[in-house]
């Protein structure tokens, strides 16, 4: 009986060490660092007008995600009462009681502390700082401040999520040009649009939860002429990056066509609003801009691919 009993034990006790370790991964909202990964990859290459060297570019990205992982881990301790009372949040780890609210605080201090040195002493200071003050950013502007404050806490708040452009050409070059701050313009003018279609599908949760989101107080029909105009705003940044010289036409093409349908798109919502396709314009909007930034990175791939073709002749 002893041989099964113990087997028993040992896959229970791996469940509870796979169970737990998923925990922590939810707690830096994966899919959001990848979104702040593909950013900052992407500015490495505009700024560097080439690839980056591997090593550097996997140390920044390191560095970044840690860095963001442990802001979302921060964001998860403060607004655990404000997750529970939400459908669509009441399964994450703190607000759940899997994580104690300690634990994820100190989880979240390791990361951030490990990010920093790794940044500063592998990468660059800049992009250390950058990396840090995006993480005060996130928790105590945007989560600890805005977010329960005003209904453009997202506007805002934005910012935070628009680091990691700022970071990535700080890694790759050790300072700040207009160019980069374009990117991180590209980011911020992209988050509302994006969070407030998702925001009208979920308008219900956010009123019970008492959260000031625009659809709430302001209505669906404003918030919606809202989402129109940053996405022009944003579409007209992306097409900012041209006269810049450091991309050419194979981004040009794609930015166009990928900001016209996410205007048909999102006048389509103004027209005739449904959760469907609310929801639609949220998913969307996030293949937006891995597509713009994936375009970026095809732009500089294909020059220097022609260019060394040229460079043969």
């Amino acid at each position: 009986m002893s041989m099964p009993n113990s087997a028993v034990l040992a896959r229970a006790i791996t469940t509870s060490r796979s169970n737990a370790l998923r925990d922590y991964l939810t707690l830096m909202k994966p899919g959001v660092m990848l979104l702040v990964l593909v950013t900052t990859a992407a500015s490495m290459w505009v700024a560097l007008g080439e690839a980056p060297h591997p090593w550097t570019l996997f140390l920044t990205l390191v560095g970044t995600l840690l860095a963001g992982g442990s802001a979302a881990t921060l964001n998860h301790v403060l607004d655990r009462d404000m997750d529970a009372a939400m459908p669509r949040t009441s399964r994450r780890p703190i607000a759940a009681g899997r994580i104690r609210p300690g634990q994820a605080t100190v989880f979240a201090v390791v990361l951030g502390v490990v990010s920093f040195a790794l940044l500063y002493t592998q990468v660059n200071p800049l992009a250390a700082y950058l990396a840090v003050g995006g993480i005060a950013f996130y928790v105590l502007i945007y989560t600890a401040w805005l977010k329960r404050r005003t209904p453009q806490n997202i506007v805002i708040g934005g910012a935070a999520g628009a680091v990691g452009p700022l970071i990535g050409w700080a890694a790759a070059t050790g300072r700040l040009e207009v160019a980069a701050l374009v990117l991180f313009l590209i980011v911020f003018f992209w988050t509302p649009p994006h969070f407030w279609a998702l925001a009208v599908a979920l308008r219900d949760e956010y009123a019970r939860a008492r959260v000031p989101m625009l659809p709430v107080v302001a209505g669906v029909e404003a918030t919606l002429r809202q989402v129109y105009f940053y996405t022009w705003v944003t579409v007209a940044v992306t097409l900012a990056m041209l006269p810049l010289g450091q991309l050419g036409w194979t981004y040009a093409v794609v930015a166009v066509v990928l900001g016209a349908r996410y205007l048909r798109l999102t006048r389509g919502l103004l027209r005739q609003t449904t959760e469907g396709r609310a929801r639609a314009l949220y998913g969307y909007s996030i293949v937006y801009l891995f597509g713009v930034f994936g375009a970026m990175v095809l732009d500089v791939t294909l020059h220097q691919v022609v260019n060394a073709l040229l460079g043969r002749m």
